[in-house]
């Protein structure tokens, strides 16, 4: 099992960081004492990042690139190594999505998708792979989603390439492991996250497009990222949901499929219109946001699920109190009636 360092001597590199859970991720890690490259198409959202991260006393640099590109993601290692003498942990975050049916999606764009869902990820990591067993170690992390383990209608190509980056992951993994690589690799599968990542969808459905409730805080794959960076993990799901639909696309796939049918178009896009849009497929769209601005974000919570994965004796430890505080009560008021009972 790879030994990782503590957060505070960590340099962590990640990509998709100029909004949503990549720039949730940066400045966590940052407070949490990690030296931070952060890497985006968008430099002016990633400036303004590393000068917040700076503002509080962190260290972060950024670096411009597009992961579909291999030769812009070893720039992002370079960069690495050429400010903080190298990296410890890598982060592939950076993703695109478009709502549409799978017989309307033109091949330019489910190409343009993959470059960057899948082919970032496969750069990112070999880069990484290579780098982290000459450092002596250290971590990979995929951001995979639940929609590697199931699919959905609407996002049928995101699905192809979320379960394209579980295939990669799995295999990366089991060959490190084989070589004996000091190396931990971990797939992270979100459930639906209260990201700007909807509105930066490509849209042309003339309709708002949003994520299926239940909704979960950035912060919860932020705290899973980071928890992944110190203590290797296979993989961790963020959200109940993601443990409830993968656990039905395994053991119940029909009525998943059924129940996806009936629920999941209208759960997606809503009875209102909204103007077409190419999303930030070919380009970057306004960063700087770790939270989007969507409507329907009451609906966002934390995952009680995730923390006690990620945190099983603390939450244990607090079941254990809650059943002695209910004994104590219990008996508290069963000595209170006996009182009572002698003293009539």
């Amino acid at each position: 099992m790879p030994k990782l360092k503590p957060l505070s001597d960590q340099v962590i590199v990640i990509t998709g960081a100029s909004s949503g859970i990549g720039l949730c991720t940066a400045k966590m890690a940052a407070r949490k004492g990690a030296k931070v490259v952060l890497a985006a198409r968008g430099l002016e959202a990633l400036q303004q990042a590393v000068k917040e991260i700076e503002a509080e006393g962190g260290e972060a640099v950024a670096v411009a690139a597009d992961v579909g590109v291999k030769d812009q993601v070893q720039r992002i290692a370079d960069t690495a190594r050429e400010r903080f003498g190298g990296f410890d942990t890598w982060v592939n975050d950076a993703g695109v999505g478009m709502w549409s049916r799978l017989g309307e999606i033109e091949e330019e764009d489910a190409r343009r998708l993959f470059d960057t869902n899948y082919w970032g990820v496969v750069h990112g990591s070999l880069i990484a792979a290579r780098h982290l067993k000459a450092r002596g170690g250290g971590s990979i992390i995929n951001i995979g989603s639940v929609l590697s383990d199931v699919a959905i209608p609407l996002q049928g190509m995101y699905s192809a390439s979320k379960h394209a980056v579980k295939g990669f992951t799995d295999s990366l993994r089991m060959e490190l492991e084989e070589e004996g690589a000091p190396v931990s690799v971990t797939l992270i599968k979100p459930a639906s996250i209260a990201s700007p990542m909807p509105e930066h969808f490509k849209n042309e459905t003339g309709k708002r497009g949003d994520f299926p409730p239940p909704v979960y805080a950035p912060d919860e794959v932020a705290h899973a990222i980071l928890h992944a960076a110190v203590h290797p993990a296979r993989d961790i799901r963020v959200g109940g949901a993601s443990k409830v639909m993968g656990g039905m696309g395994k053991f119940a796939p029909r009525l998943f499929d059924r129940i996806s049918e009936r629920t999941m178009t209208r759960a997606q896009l809503k009875d209102e219109a909204a103007p077409r849009t190419q999303g930030n497929l070919y380009k970057p769209m306004d960063g700087g946001r770790e939270r989007g601005d969507l409507t329907d974000r009451h609906l966002v919570r934390p995952s009680l699920y995730t923390r006690a994965r990620l945190h099983p004796a603390i939450t244990g430890g607090a079941l254990l109190a809650g059943v002695f505080a209910g004994a104590a009560l219990m008996n508290r008021n069963a000595i209170s009636r006996t009182v009572r009972h002698y003293v009539r």
